[in-house]
């Protein structure tokens, strides 16, 4: 699933006439780099929510053919439900019979998405999030276990869902999961709401929820004009799809 229904606030006035989603990087709407990365992992479906000039992305998707793949769209009426509540709302879609891939429409980045599956799929926890060692004001907090609360360096906010075992580290979130079909079945939250709220409460309950360091990847978010500038100059370089 690729999370692409926000209103990209903070890249207006690009975003005022278009979705977030169709921002070019490089003379490519992000939407189509992120799914063509999908596809490379394996994926023959994907899902997409929609919500912010919803009628541009779906046309865009239709001229180009679905990128080859079968496509679904969940859209999202009156308000983008976040990253919680848009999952919830797509949850009809899922076929459910395997782990799945859930990625932000803003971020770029050739890690090794199908060894991230791959691991996943041999430690079979709830969820695998991946991480990477950077600046970030909203850290992961993750230990010996791996993910087990949150942060906020600018306001000093800290929830822990358990007790450490180890050393916790505070560490970047990549904006990309893998997630087992089961988490559906226990998301109670309701409405709009971040997908991380039900991370935090799930690892109090007990459930696995681990991290794949992606540290030594390409990795590009595409959330601010001096950031799609950086991204563009970036993938400049990059050699084009063959």
């Amino acid at each position: 699933m690729i999370l692409a229904a926000g209103v990209g606030e903070r890249l207006r006035p690009l975003t005022e006439r278009a979705p977030k989603a169709l921002v070019e990087v490089a003379g490519v709407p992000m939407l189509e780099r992120v799914a063509r990365r999908l596809i490379d992992a394996g994926a023959d479906r994907l899902i997409i929510n929609v919500h912010h000039h919803a009628d541009q992305i779906e046309e865009y998707v239709r001229r180009r053919g679905g990128f080859g793949v079968e496509i679904r769209f969940s859209r999202e009426e009156g308000a983008p439900l976040e990253t919680g509540g848009g999952l919830l709302a797509a949850a009809p879609l899922f076929e459910r019979s395997q782990p799945f891939l859930l990625h932000n429409v803003d971020v770029i980045s050739d890690t090794d998405l199908a060894a991230m599956c791959g691991a996943h799929a041999e430690r079979r926890p709830l969820a695998t999030l991946a991480v990477n060692r950077r600046e970030t004001t909203r850290p992961l907090l993750v230990d010996e276990h791996g993910f087990r609360g949150l942060a906020n360096s600018r306001t000093g906010w800290r929830a822990e869902a358990r007790t450490g075992v180890g050393r916790t580290e505070e560490i970047g979130f990549a904006g990309i999961h893998v997630l087992s079909p089961e988490i559906f079945e226990l998301i109670i939250e309701r409405g709009r709401f971040s997908i991380m709220e039900v991370y935090l409460r799930l690892a109090e309950e007990g459930h696995a929820i681990e991290t794949f360091d992606m540290s030594d990847a390409l990795w590009l978010e595409v959330g601010d004009p001096a950031r799609l500038a950086n991204a563009d100059s970036v993938m400049m370089r990059v050699p084009p799809r063959r």
